[in-house]
């Protein structure tokens, strides 16, 4: 096993740049190349089918048989004049990635000849096996029949494979045969449409001329890299995405030297090279930085509306980790893949915009827009404040438990943080009376909102330690793990909003109403009760110290660390009823999640513990004990030439390594049993209980002295590539 350590340190210190071939210097000439977009479709469809795909595109309508056909001749044609060959619903599974099935575009006729094929009923439904994938007992194993459905919201794409022929992939959704929702795409449309009614119905409120309100997403994606050969000589790193044991290096983040300094030259050449197939894919990537741990990178995209953004991140990782291979990396976003340094979170940047332009949740200087403004910050506040154990469910992985809290990523507390300006304005909101409303076309109330600055990116603080917080003109929830679809936390969070802001238009209509109130006063009346419901969630200190998890206890506010503790909010009968109201999930789909969280976990930690007795036993302690023996050997030769006194640190070394060994056997032992006692558990939250306290409670303790002896036996025996050859190799 030494060796192959070896070998694969001696073939990654020998890697060069792989070089990347350019398309062209300008982006505008091949962005969105490879994609079905409206230039494609407005040049290849009649005009009666691209306005009526158009207007499905906007309005979520369902696409006649007869412009499907015509449709997918367009998408045919289109996608073999590019080199592709097959075609493939690309749907998101409740896995937290993507799944695809292809399918040629020919048949064979009655002639026995091939003939080119797709219909549009091949277009807008595929039938893949539902039982294979997650469902949470929607369906069992001989229920096989589950289905595809075109999601013309986003437009479709064509992936190349190594032998340079394509796939036409068309973005679908996935239910069962029953129609309940099996996937991530599904709900996620479902809270993008109520929070578009929600949010209208409020922003007519202030604009008349508001037709449709969307949300929009920008998701910084943070990622390790390290050498394939490295990756391949960690079997905890294949089978895990994360290092289950490893001494820290004498040189980690300490220095601070990594974060935005000069990219390596093999790290740059990957880069470039994701970057033009990103943009060729229409995902609008720009930013590329070194991260705060060694081999640590982030990327980040412009924004774009959530259901297309979210397929975009799926999407991107698919496309990275393809990419790597070619450059002779594996890309890693486990969340946590490396102890005692920073671990990966993915950016969630989430606003609302108007289809007049404007974005809701950016400040203003004129009183009317800074009313409402105001009017959507509070609301957001106060759905947060209101679900924020379902939003802390949302991000409850084997992963994010690594991570959050960890100094390096937000608590598992929910905050939200406002900045110094904002809470301010909040707080004279809440305890400052009204003085008068002016009267004309600029009419306001003088509680100060009309002395609201201009609140820019430029100043507006951050806070890297708060869950959520507003960035100036949207909300950065920081809390996502780094391997997590986004889809889930963004279809939560729509929905709560959603929820929200049906309550305040009730409350306005029935003031409005009961006391005949002028329109301002009425909503800054709404807004006082709420600001002060809902004030104990905002908090401004560093959400890593003790401090605040004392502070927070004693506001009332939750703090759930536990994944299987944190996913029982989705058995919550208020968060239940809000979503079956709102249309997005019922409450079997959101039971069904439940589980399929649940025994995601269970798996996770399952393998893990599997892979710690496997590396323990079988590499570590084998190890140990023939180093061991050797030394003994040598404290033997010392002895008989009478050197007692030379032979005593050798022999205390022995005793050391047997100490560990001993510990380490008894550990692998006891977590084995443990993990027994839990598979004979049929209750899958006892069983998920037991794994995340019992099973998981070794983990540490045999690490602990298998770090212990990497730093004992000769370097040169050691079976496992250690952390400074991972993270510093490049």
């Amino acid at each position: 096993m030494a060796r192959l350590r070896f070998k694969a340190v001696e073939e990654a210190q020998n890697r060069t740049a792989t070089k990347v071939e350019i398309p062209t210097s300008k982006v505008t000439d091949f962005y969105g190349s490879n994609i079905f977009n409206d230039e494609v479709m407005r040049a290849m469809l009649s005009p009666e089918a691209y306005m009526k795909v158009t207007v499905a595109i906007k309005s979520g309508d369902k696409i006649d048989r007869e412009i499907a056909d015509e449709v997918a001749a367009a998408m045919k044609s289109w996608a073999v004049s590019k080199g592709a060959t097959h075609y493939t619903h690309w749907f998101q599974p409740l896995t937290g990635g993507s799944a695809e099935k292809h399918d040629a575009f020919f048949d064979i006729n009655l002639d026995g000849k091939a003939v080119e094929k797709f219909k549009g009923s091949a277009l807008t439904q595929q039938e893949p096996d539902a039982s294979s994938f997650p469902n949470g007992g929607i369906r069992a194993t001989f229920e096989a029949r589950g289905y595809t459905a075109w999601d013309p919201t986003s437009p479709a794409f064509i992936m190349y494979n190594e032998a340079g022929t394509g796939t036409l992939c068309i973005p679908s959704i996935f239910v069962s045969y029953t129609g309940e929702l099996l996937d991530s795409k599904s709900p996620l449309l479902k809270s993008l449409h109520a929070l578009d009614k929600a949010a209208t119905d409020v922003a007519i409120i202030f604009d008349r001329h508001v037709e449709k309100v969307s949300a929009t997403l920008g998701a910084e994606q943070e990622y390790f890299l390290v050498d394939k050969s490295l990756f391949n000589a960690r079997p905890d790193l294949m089978m895990s995405g994360r290092t289950v044991f490893g001494h820290p290096p004498a040189k980690g983040q300490q220095l601070d030297d990594h974060y935005f300094g000069s990219i390596p030259p093999r790290v740059n050449a990957f880069m470039v090279d994701f970057e033009f197939e990103a943009l060729k894919l229409g995902i609008p990537v720009r930013t590329r930085h070194n991260e705060v741990a060694p081999a640590q990178f982030e990327v980040a995209p412009t924004f774009e509306e959530v259901n297309l953004a979210c397929d975009h991140n799926i999407l991107l990782m698919d496309l990275m980790r393809k990419i790597a291979r070619k450059h002779h990396f594996e890309v890693l976003f486990h969340e946590k893949p490396f102890a005692g340094i920073n671990g990966s979170g993915k950016h969630n940047n989430w606003s609302l915009g108007t289809d007049t332009g404007v974005n809701l949740l950016s400040p203003s200087t004129k009183p009317k827009e800074s009313l409402r403004f105001v009017t959507f910050l509070v609301n957001v506040v106060k759905a947060v404040h209101d679900n924020a154990d379902l939003l802390r469910a949302s991000i409850a992985s084997a992963g994010n438990e690594h991570r959050l809290g960890a100094n390096e990523a937000p608590p598992a507390i929910i905050s939200i943080f406002l900045g110094t300006q904002m809470t301010k304005v909040l707080n004279d909101i809440e305890n400052k009376e009204i003085v008068s409303i002016e009267k004309g076309e600029n009419a306001y109330i003088k509680l100060g909102l009309n002395r609201i600055p201009s609140i820019l990116l430029d100043n507006t603080d951050r806070n890297r330690t708060s869950p959520f917080a507003f960035t100036g003109n949207k909300f950065e929830y920081r809390a996502v793990g780094g391997s997590a679809n986004s889809a889930q936390p963004m279809m939560i969070l729509n929905t709560i909003v959603a929820n929200q802001l049906l309550k305040f238009r009730v409350d306005y209509d029935t003031e409005m109403v009961d006391h005949e109130g002028k329109k301002e006063e009425v909503i800054v009346k709404i807004l006082k009760g709420y600001i002060k419901e809902s004030k104990k969630i905002l908090f401004e200190g560093n959400g890593y110290g003790d401090a605040w998890k004392e502070e927070a206890e004693a506001r009332g506010l939750s703090n759930i660390a536990s994944t299987p503790e944190a996913l029982k909010a989705y058995l919550h009968k208020d968060f239940i009823e809000i979503f079956e109201r709102m249309g997005v999930l019922t409450e079997r789909e959101f039971h069904a999640r439940y589980e399929i969280e649940l025994e995601n976990y269970i798996k996770k930690i399952q393998i893990e513990s599997r892979l710690i007795g496997d590396l323990a036993m079988n590499h570590v302690v084998s190890t140990a004990v023939k180093y061991q023996a050797r030394l003994v050997q040598t404290a033997k030769a010392l002895k008989d030439m009478d050197l007692d006194n030379e032979a005593q640190p050798v022999i205390h070394i022995i005793r050391e390594i047997s100490e560990r060994v001993t510990e380490i056997s008894k550990k692998v032992s006891e977590m084995t049993d443990s993990r027994k006692k839990a598979n004979n558990i049929d209750n899958i939250e006892e069983q998920a209980k037991l794994y995340g306290t019992e099973v998981k409670s070794f983990f540490d303790e045999i690490r602990y002295h298998v770090d212990k002896l990497e730093i004992l036996i000769d370097d040169e025996d050691w079976p496992l590539v250690k952390y400074r050859e991972l993270l510093y190799i490049r």
